[in-house]
């Protein structure tokens, strides 16, 4: 099931839906997921709900605690800011529908329990194929997450580090 709170150009509750099923298939995941898609105020207070963090964040997952709900397995959930998706996509030049797949493939792949924070780049590397069976932009782990909430230098501040 998927919920766009927020409206995304491009992407459709179908859409979505269809490309959900491509990446749960292709990361190995069993079970339906729901997708939220929604504001920054509506991530930070998921965030500080379940994770005691008062700031927005990209993505969310939150796996199920029981595998089956109403005899269909059930992988989790997924929690997508789409404000801060929108600033990460325009900062990286591809479409705001691009950049909510690649939070999207973020969150299956924890839900699949993949953990790019204790997993010495297992998570990293599967992202990176599966982005490009996909055809998406670059990975979430890729890029140095979370891009919105600390953003990179800015253009005059690289020039300036570059050598003479």
């Amino acid at each position: 099931m998927v919920i766009l709170e927020k409206k995304v150009a491009g992407l459709t509750e179908v859409a979505f839906s269809r490309f959900l099923l491509r990446a749960r298939k292709a990361a190995g995941l069993k079970g339906t997921v729901h997708v939220l898609v929604t504001s920054s105020a509506a991530m930070r207070s998921l965030n500080l709900r379940f994770r005691r963090k008062n700031k927005p964040t990209d993505v969310l997952s939150f796996p199920a605690a029981e595998p089956t709900k109403g005899g269909q397995r059930f992988a989790g959930e997924i929690a997508i800011s789409a404000d801060i998706a929108a600033q990460n996509a325009l900062r990286l030049g591809h479409s705001l529908a691009a950049e909510i797949k690649v939070l999207a493939l973020h969150g299956v792949l924890h839900l699949a329990g993949f953990d790019h924070e204790r997993d010495n780049g297992v998570m990293r590397r599967r992202e990176t194929q599966l982005r490009l069976l996909l055809r998406l932009p670059e990975s979430l782990i890729e890029r140095g997450q979370p891009a919105a909430i600390t953003p990179g230098p800015s253009r005059e501040r690289r020039k300036k580090r570059r050598p003479a």
